[in-house]
């Protein structure tokens, strides 16, 4: 077994760590990161630079891959994993499975309603909409190689130095209230097990990949406040709210996203089932 990762990041990572913990620390693991010379060793992880507009080059490590990972947004001109590497993947001779990280935001807004894998994708942003056609991509290259794919659509992810409390901290941290609005959130931890032990069963398909109860943003920033021992910030409506537009962007898709599907495939439970878990775990982490 051998994995490469196009965006050696934070979700991939997590899935590299969960590799060599769950199975064997021997796993030859490779990924690519923008800026070579800047980026920081990772342990157990030979890193190689790959800026998306061009070709990378990467020795032998891509062609001995049996499972290639890609958590790489795409760009305006599509996926720039299949738009420099897709021959080479397509040539590795021991290729077992592929895996795709997507967004639970290809669903767009379903007023709060509970959405699963059949659910139709009717993305807001153009940012989503480019998913929905890389995700097909993805499958048809996955078909045309004879390989399973994974599609994992992705909740909002935080975890150790990406989560409420370092917001608190830096005091950038709002409670923008909008009436009736929730999220899903997943746990950093959560997406590298699960993405492992899919890669461990060459699980194939779409899936949801988020946590068991959808909150209001508000509520997790206060929870995240009287964990920490502080005052939370105050309330204010999102419709005076001052926000980039970006920001704004996200608080128009208001759903519940079930996560019943993949949890039934690979028979278990997550490790943080909501963000209340979640932040205890990482505060416990940080006062060790």
């Amino acid at each position: 077994m051998g994995v490469f990762f196009f965006g050696m990041g934070y979700s991939s990572e997590a899935t590299a760590r969960a590799l060599h913990a769950l199975r064997d620390p021997d796993i030859p693991v490779f990924g690519t990161v923008r800026d070579l010379g800047a980026a920081r060793s990772r342990e157990a992880v030979r890193l190689h630079g790959f800026e998306g507009n061009a070709r990378g080059h990467f020795g032998n490590d891509l062609a001995r891959a049996t499972h290639v990972i890609v958590s790489i947004p795409p760009g305006d001109s599509g996926d720039p994993v299949l738009d420099h590497h897709a021959d080479q993947i397509a040539a590795a001779p021991d290729l077992k499975w592929l895996c795709y990280f997507s967004t639970v935001g290809v669903y767009g807004d379903f007023g709060g309603a509970v959405v699963d894998e059949t659910a139709d994708t009717q993305p807001i942003n153009r940012r989503s909409q480019q998913r929905v056609v890389v995700e097909q991509q993805w499958r048809d290259f996955a078909v045309a190689r004879g390989v399973p794919l994974l599609i994992l659509r992705l909740a909002g992810i935080y975890g150790p130095g990406r989560s409420a409390f370092d917001k608190l901290r830096e005091g950038t941290a709002r409670r923008i209230v909008k009436p009736r609005q929730v999220f899903n959130r997943i746990h950093v931890e959560d997406i590298g097990r699960i993405a492992a032990l899919a890669a461990f069963a060459r699980l194939g398909g779409t899936f949801n990949l988020a946590d068991d109860m959808p909150a209001p943003p508000q509520d997790v920033v206060a929870h995240a406040a009287t964990l920490l021992g502080v005052e939370p910030p105050p309330e204010q409506p999102f419709d005076t709210a001052e926000m980039t537009p970006m920001a704004r962007s996200f608080y128009a898709d208001n759903k519940r996203v079930s996560n019943a599907a993949i949890k039934r495939a690979l028979g278990i439970d997550l490790l943080y089932p909501s963000y209340r878990e979640g932040l205890a775990a990482i505060l416990a982490q940080e006062m060790k």
